[in-house]
């Protein structure tokens, strides 16, 4: 009976999550939002490198050393360019921005016509290089994730984080790869690349997998208003009496980009004023109206949890047991257990 490769495996495991992801952007859930390409992408691409490499180091197939840089190379733009889905607004052109990051690809394949042996060193630096641009694009922290709705955002915005490391360490692994082809030989090389590349291929694509599910919201073509500046209690002010007065935090979409248009405010403006005043990034700002709302509810109302966690915007509960212990030190069960039973008025 012939050995399946562990890769082969890989691969039929990342397959199904890509089936599964596709098939979610697709669901009623996903109405609004916009898919995530490049990320969906990366999930099927990181299912074929795992076949490959399952070729080339089960069977020693060599005619899989043409195929699978190109395909290595395609990966950190495809990350750079699902991380930047979530943050800008504003996209550049279609063709150019498709033809910017397929540059790699292109050199990769030129440098296997005519000088191999760069591609050990040219494709760590193009992991490392879009590595840094992702964490570039996370400078802000969870608020540069301006398309993203405030209840995924920190879990989005951890997940990125971790895909960019984990490219530093697939450049990493890839110069241990030539250094041991040129030390023993590629003595080493087989059991590297098995395990460390089909570490890295599984990281990317959970990482990917957590940032479909937190997918920007489909854009609009409204434009915020450029308004004169405005102290941070002033600006704070207007974000308040929004949450007070229209309960805008109900809104389980809600991101930076939507509560800027509906305060005519510069995202900027107000991600500033709520760090400066508050000390806090909009996402929890703004959870901190929904666990209010929430602790009013489980108080004043026999609601079950889960209907009160749907009404006060969050959409998952483990994300709304999270910001409820963060903001009360504990959880929803325990603080309705703490408080009396509520009088519920009958009619007479």
């Amino acid at each position: 009976m012939p050995l399946i490769p562990l890769s082969f495996v890989v691969a039929i495991l990342l397959l199904i999550l890509f089936v599964t992801m596709s098939n979610d952007n697709d669901g009623p859930a996903s109405i609004g939002r916009a898919r995530n390409s490049p990320f969906l992408l990366l999930i099927l691409l990181s299912a074929f490198q795992a076949f490959f490499s399952g070729l080339r180091w089960g069977y020693s197939i060599e005619a899989v050393t043409y195929i699978s840089p190109v395909g290595a190379a395609l990966v950190p733009p495809l990350a750079y360019c699902g991380a930047a889905k979530l943050v800008q607004k504003r996209r550049i052109f279609a063709v150019a921005r498709l033809s910017l990051h397929a540059l790699p690809a292109a050199l990769i394949i030129l440098l296997i016509v005519v000088r191999r042996n760069a591609i050990d060193v040219v494709l760590p630096a193009i992991f490392t290089g879009y590595a840094a641009a992702i964490l570039h694009l996370m400078q802000p922290g969870p608020d540069a994730l301006r398309r993203t709705p405030f209840e995924s955002a920190p879990s989005v915005y951890r997940a990125l984080i971790f895909a960019a490391a984990t490219l530093f360490l697939s450049a990493a692994l890839d110069l241990l790869v030539a250094l041991d082809f040129s030390w023993t030989h590629g003595k080493h090389a087989a059991a590297m690349v098995a395990v460390g590349n089909l570490l890295a291929l599984i990281i990317l694509s959970i990482a990917s997998a957590m940032a479909v599910r937190g997918r920007a919201t489909a854009e609009t073509d409204e434009v915020i208003p450029s308004i004169a500046e405005q102290t941070d209690k002033e600006t704070l002010g207007t974000i308040r009496s929004l949450m007070e007065t229209k309960r805008f935090y109900r809104d389980p979409d809600l991101n930076l980009d939507r509560l800027a248009r509906k305060a005519v405010l510069p995202t900027r403006q107000i991600s500033t004023a709520i760090n400066r005043a508050t000390g806090k990034n909009v996402s929890q700002f703004v959870n901190d109206f929904r666990i209010a709302d929430a602790c009013r509810l489980l108080t004043e109302t026999d609601k079950s949890v889960t209907e009160v966690m749907l009404e006060v915007g969050f959409q998952t509960k483990s994300n709304f047991n999270r910001e409820f212990r963060r903001v009360t030190d504990m959880t929803p069960v325990q603080w309705r257990q703490m408080r009396p039973s509520p009088t519920l008025s009958r009619p007479s």
